[in-house]
């Protein structure tokens, strides 16, 4: 036999049903713009039906129905577009960073430009051709000397912008680090409260929207892998549990979150800020806990993510060999000045001065006689400066009108140099300055491609996990007369019941 009371109860658990669906949807609207935040859904189901299951259940015809309940409150995600996603902030991370140091450099080398280094070179060749048809004049030989000292301050400005952004890198890296140790120490803590709620049978669906939006931050700097570790207890099956957190590198992935224990991250060789000093050979995952940690050898880092990304544009140790985009490019630069005053010396040593033959024979000399002649071990030799009259501009003694060896040196610039691999002066600049912008046009183009690929899989996402306000407003009114049409139930069986109990049984007063 049913209950008497059995349509209250029934409709009662509409009433409380439908109630929990109209707090979803008014939780979904309140997040509306909230970033990172998943839509929910109370995922209904039928309760279970009269008579239960059992030998000692009484028979009745039928299988008398009990009404509604919230299974669950789950909220709607897609774990494949989500790995997609990070996918593609990886290679987004790695290019925007590359972009940018490019252009840095970029501006440092500031080519082609009325103020750059061809320029300085330029003016130099030509001042010397100026020498070389007035050598006696005074004038033209304090320009030389002018047009050299532009010519050594172009290639130190150089050296001293490269090495500062290089510097930035470097402090970047130390940053990133910490940033990186942050989220590894957040996601331990919203695997250790996740962990504590679902084996209560709870779905904590705002901590596993902010621990996802930690592992898309994450997925910028490192390639991840994750991994589920279910919770046990009266966890549902649909429970997401506590997540291992694996960065892959082509030797194997290495756990840095296990349950709430991470490991922390470090700069081999760094200072106690954690920025670099000097190339990058490895960073290390100090174990903690459960997660095992590791180091990290950049030759077996992916060629993806912005920490990649960093440490090629900052520079990196690879068998005893530095590369990397800021060392080469200073090496490539300090090998041109090399054998730029070199050259210069040795056919300015063949010349004769103003007059007599005491002047020095090198027009370029370095500020460290200890160091080879580079970007910024290269000045013009302060006896010329003080007296221009030293400059051997003339291939005879005391011949004030030959400016045959001035000549010579200006035609420098079109001689191929050995340490330049057979290319002038001028070509090997432009050749350098010309594969930086085939880089940058790279780096552009890429940056462009990955913005527009992870664009596509974020409206992806968007159209499966955001609020549509929209929808939420129909749901509202759907629930909304769910519920009332069982408060009208209620009443229904509410009327029934008082007829039974207050209008029957009078028949005999």
């Amino acid at each position: 036999m049913r209950s008497t009371f059995m349509g209250l109860e029934t409709n009662k658990r509409g009433l409380f049903t439908q109630q929990s669906a109209l707090y979803t949807t008014g939780h979904n609207i309140s997040n509306a713009n909230s970033p990172g935040y998943s839509r929910q859904r109370v995922n209904m189901q039928a309760s279970q039906g009269f008579p239960g299951t059992g030998l000692n259940t009484g028979t009745m015809p039928g299988f008398l129905g009990t009404g509604v309940e919230a299974g669950s409150i789950q909220r709607i995600r897609d774990t494949f577009v989500d790995h997609q996603f990070r996918q593609e902030a990886n290679k987004l991370g790695y290019w925007e960073s590359r972009s940018q140091a490019i252009s840095q450099m970029e501006d440092v080398l500031n080519e082609p430009s009325e103020y750059g280094l061809s320029k300085s070179l330029s003016e130099f060749w030509q001042s010397l051709q100026d020498l070389a048809v007035n050598p006696e004049n005074g004038g033209a030989r304090a320009v030389v000397v002018q047009r050299g000292i532009a010519v050594v301050d172009s290639f130190n400005y150089i050296h001293t912008s490269l090495t500062e952004v290089q510097t930035n890198l470097g402090k970047e890296i130390g940053v990133v680090t910490s940033e990186v140790n942050a989220i590894l120490e957040q996601i331990a803590g919203l695997n250790d409260q996740i962990a504590q709620v679902e084996p209560n049978g709870y779905l904590p669906n705002d901590l596993y929207d902010a621990r996802d939006s930690l592992l898309d931050q994450l997925a910028t700097f490192f390639p991840i892998e994750t991994e589920k570790v279910d919770s046990g207890g009266r966890a549902l099956n649909i429970a997401e549990g506590s997540l291992t957190v694996r960065i892959k590198t082509s030797t194997g992935a290495i756990d840095v979150v296990n349950g709430n224990d991470f490991a922390k991250m470090s700069v081999n060789g760094a200072d106690n800020q954690g920025n670099p000093t000097g190339p990058i050979t490895a960073f290390t995952f100090t174990a903690s806990g459960k997660a095992a940690g590791g180091p990290i050898g950049v030759e077996s880092m992916h060629n993806i993510g912005k920490m990649k990304s960093l440490v090629d544009s900052y520079g990196y140790e690879e068998s005893g060999v530095t590369k990397g985009l800021y060392p080469e490019m200073l090496a490539q630069i300090d090998d041109m000045a090399k054998a730029f005053a070199e050259e210069f010396n040795e056919i300015h040593a063949k010349g004769y001065p103003l007059e007599g033959n005491g002047a020095p024979n090198w027009f370029f000399i370095r500020e460290d006689t200890t160091k080879p002649f580079s970007t910024s071990n290269l000045k013009v030799n302060d006896a010329i400066i003080k007296d221009p009259s030293l400059i051997r501009a003339s291939s005879g003694i005391e011949e004030e009108g030959n400016g045959n060896q001035a000549k010579e040196l200006a035609n420098m610039q079109f001689n191929g140099l050995e340490g330049l691999g057979g290319s002038t002066v001028q070509t090997y600049f432009q050749g350098i300055i010309g594969q930086l912008g085939v880089d940058g046009q790279q780096a552009e183009r890429m940056t462009f491609n990955t913005a527009t690929l992870l664009g596509a899989v974020e409206h992806r996402r968007a159209s499966i996990s955001s609020v549509s306000l929209d929808e939420e407003m129909t749901d509202m009114i759907k629930y909304q007369q769910a519920y009332n049409a069982s408060a009208r139930m209620i009443t229904v069986v509410d009327e029934t019941l008082d007829k039974i109990i207050n209008g029957m049984g009078l028949a005999g007063r």
